[in-house]
């Protein structure tokens, strides 16, 4: 994830390579049984679906801009990495 903040607004990037999930990828660090972050941005390349708790699920791509709210998992699609701009991560994007 690249980060940039500027004053009180920050924007990551995520790039999501092939074969990338939520549940496998994250989960074991976040130890929560799915994403419990809100994300707002966009998808400018690749596809990702996106599973809520509640089994509805939808495939983003690119333009399409998200609102994804807490209690999802999620998955790249396809062998293109997905690269997501999120106006949400200052909730769980920490420095290194």
């Amino acid at each position: 994830m690249d980060v940039v903040t500027l004053g009180d607004f920050t924007l990551g990037k995520g790039t999501f390579e092939p074969g990338w999930r939520w549940s496998e990828d994250v989960k074991p660090i976040a130890g929560t049984d799915s994403c419990q972050t809100r994300h707002t941005g966009i998808c400018v390349s690749g596809s990702m679906t996106v599973r809520m708790d509640d089994g509805t699920e939808g495939t983003v791509g690119p333009g399409d801009v998200v609102l994804i709210e807490p209690g999802h998992d999620a998955w790249v699609v396809g062998d293109e990495a997905c690269v997501l701009y999120d106006t949400g991560v200052a909730a769980y994007a920490k420095p290194q």
